[in-house]
């Protein structure tokens, strides 16, 4: 029997005294691209927030189990360091600290988390080099403040680069697409592409189906009003781009991701 990677039951979650999630039920096994798709307010930012630890939200009942731990009795920087990654919708900016030095950082955070060495400057630029061709990125960015005076394109491009440089087990991807054009778009999606396999996973959120034309997903789920509420598989992107949501029974049973 397959072990999940990561196994979501009954997650309900608030922001400000407000129920957002209302029962969420999701397992994601390793290898696999599952996809949230729903309309505004259904809860899909609140669910990567509540992954990443965001102390804003508050978990009010039910289980988040990730390599067989309890991702809810984690801080975020300890989800981090376990193998979990999230690009933000809005990447921030980070004043006064270099692409560099906030990389290295992590890095060697995660490693130590692990009981490895550091890897020193010129091994750790090795590894940057490397990993900057996966998404075109120009490694003069990196001397730059985190983000600071970046397009909408360079903050998303750089995070996954910052993606591939830590190489999470799982990464939830919360509308990345957003206000990218199509170039920035394949460029993102080529790298995230280039990660993918037996041993991670990725949860991808978005609106548009567009995005899943370039990272294809293995699994399609609805999310309304805190639930999932219908899966399928790719396909089923196509049909919610063509219908929309109004034809998705809220009280249907969701499909069991296998």
């Amino acid at each position: 029997m397959t072990t999940p990677l990561i196994e979501i039951k009954n997650l309900h979650a608030s922001v400000d005294g407000q129920e957002i999630l209302k029962g969420l039920d999701l397992t994601i096994n390793a290898g696999e691209v599952h996809s949230i798709m729903g309309p505004n307010g259904s809860g899909k930012s609140t669910l990567a927030n509540v992954l990443a630890g965001k102390e804003d939200y508050e978990v009010t009942d039910g289980s988040v189990v990730f390599h067989g731990k309890d991702l809810l009795d984690m801080d975020a920087s300890e989800r981090a360091c376990e193998g979990l990654f999230l690009a933000f919708q809005y990447p921030v900016e980070i004043p006064g600290v270099s692409g560099m030095q906030f990389l290295r950082a992590a890095i060697n955070a995660k490693r130590e988390h692990h009981g490895l060495e550091e890897l020193d400057a010129i091994n750790v630029m090795k590894l940057f080099r490397e990993k900057a061709k996966l998404v075109e990125l120009d490694l003069d960015m990196l001397k730059r403040s985190v983000n600071e005076g970046f397009s909408g394109g360079e903050k998303k491009r750089n995070e996954i680069f910052q993606m591939a440089v830590l190489e999470p087990t799982f990464s939830v991807l919360d509308e990345t697409d957003s206000g990218l054009d199509i170039d920035a778009l394949r460029i993102v999606a080529d790298g995230v592409n280039t990660m993918r396999d037996p041993e991670r996973a990725f949860l991808v959120i978005t609106h548009y189906q567009r995005l899943l034309n370039y990272i294809v997903p293995d699994f399609v789920h609805v999310l309304v009003d805190g639930r999932i509420v219908h899966s399928g598989g790719k396909e089923l992107a196509l049909e919610l781009e063509d219908k929309g949501y109004a034809w998705v029974d809220d009280e249907a049973p969701a499909a069991a991701a296998k």
